[in-house]
């Protein structure tokens, strides 16, 4: 199994497109299957459209789902953390992507996103692993 972490830096967005880098980290690759996993307790990836307003959509999905407000049992760090920690049971911290000769099998519209809401720590990481077939 080919394994790799990368560094992602969510101070500029909580929504950052990873499709770039899991498609180069296929491309030589063969037929298998890609998993990416974020190894952190506050962030989970999505399956998505992106650059269509999309992602503002989930933003605002998720701040109707899990508020920023004090309303927490998990309250240490920024305002609305305890969220931050409840966001993985909605976002899945791992998803799994057919690979067929080194292209990764997405929709037309589908993205891989890493989202991360915990302005606490900006500076994330991504682990992608490929499992030949």
């Amino acid at each position: 199994m080919k394994t790799e972490i990368f560094e992602i830096d969510t101070s500029a967005s909580q929504f950052v497109d990873v499709s770039g880098l899991a498609h180069e980290f296929c491309r030589r690759g063969g037929s298998g299957f890609l998993n990416a996993f974020v190894p952190h307790a506050t962030a989970g990836l999505a399956l998505m459209e992106t650059g269509s307003g999309s992602e503002g959509d989930l933003q605002d999905a998720i701040s109707r789902l899990l508020p920023r407000e004090g309303i927490y049992r998990h309250s240490h760090g920024s305002k609305g953390h305890g969220a931050d920690h409840v966001l993985p049971a909605f976002l899945a911290p791992s998803l799994v992507v057919p690979v067929v000769d080194g292209a990764m099998q997405l929709g037309t519209w589908q993205s891989i996103v890493f989202v991360d809401l915990n302005v606490d720590n900006p500076i994330r990481q991504l682990r992608l692993s490929f499992l030949a077939g």
